[in-house]
């Protein structure tokens, strides 16, 4: 179990300390509205009222015990900063920081933060990404223009062996597992006959996935 620090408890910091949480890690959530800090009080392992403008107040949160802080702060730009500031000053390695705005980014990322976040372009892409490939559950990339997909078998498709769903992109594409109803068959070869609604994770470029979508439904 890891210990995070989640600072600003709107929509997005209240969603990511409750993942936080439900992936099995302990969380503080501090924000400077009472309000904000009820809604999850319940649920994360401590919380409190802090103005983050305020120095002191972090570093009484023992801010470099936590192995990141995520700074969700996109209503106050003047907050987010010194929040930024202050962890920094404070010893702080590990920041991830919302970014609500252009100008926003361009500062943060002068201060040498972990990972600066754009939830709404983010979410933008991800479902332009299912508009594009509707049987596809998750499209995660992994750099370099390689991507880990997790496709859903169609019913058309059932009988078939993972090589004959693949088609002409079989070399350009690396299976990883098949999920079956609840049972996970890994490693998985070009052999493996898949049914409908398996899930057939894989791993492949972006253009061989263009390629690859049409023939999936």
């Amino acid at each position: 179990m890891s210990h995070y620090l989640v600072i600003g408890l709107g929509r997005f910091g209240s969603a990511a300390a409750l993942e936080l949480v439900r992936l099995g890690h302990a969380v503080v959530g501090v924000d400077h509205n009472e309000d904000m800090v009820s809604k999850v009080a319940d649920a994360l392992k401590y919380t409190a009222i802090v103005d983050v403008k305020d120095e002191q107040a972090l570093k009484e949160l023992n801010v470099t015990s936590y192995e990141a802080v995520l700074v969700a702060i996109g209503d106050n730009l003047e907050s987010s900063l010194l929040c930024i500031l202050h962890l920094k000053n404070l010893g702080v390695k590990e920041i991830w920081v919302k970014a609500v705005s252009k100008a926003h980014h361009e500062i943060v990322s002068k201060l040498g933060v972990s990972r600066i976040i754009h939830p709404e372009v983010e979410m933008g892409i991800k479902v332009a990404q299912a508009m594009s490939y509707p049987l596809i559950n998750k499209f995660m990339s992994l750099g370099k223009n390689l991507y880990l997909v997790d496709i859903e078998i169609a019913q058309g498709l059932s009988g078939r062996s993972i090589a004959q769903v693949l088609g002409r992109d079989i070399r350009n594409i690396r299976p990883v597992l098949v999920r079956r109803e609840g049972e996970i068959h890994m490693p998985v070869d070009n052999n493996f006959v898949l049914e409908a609604e398996d899930s057939l994770v894989l791993t492949t470029s972006l253009t061989t996935l263009n390629d690859l979508a049409p023939r999936l439904g």
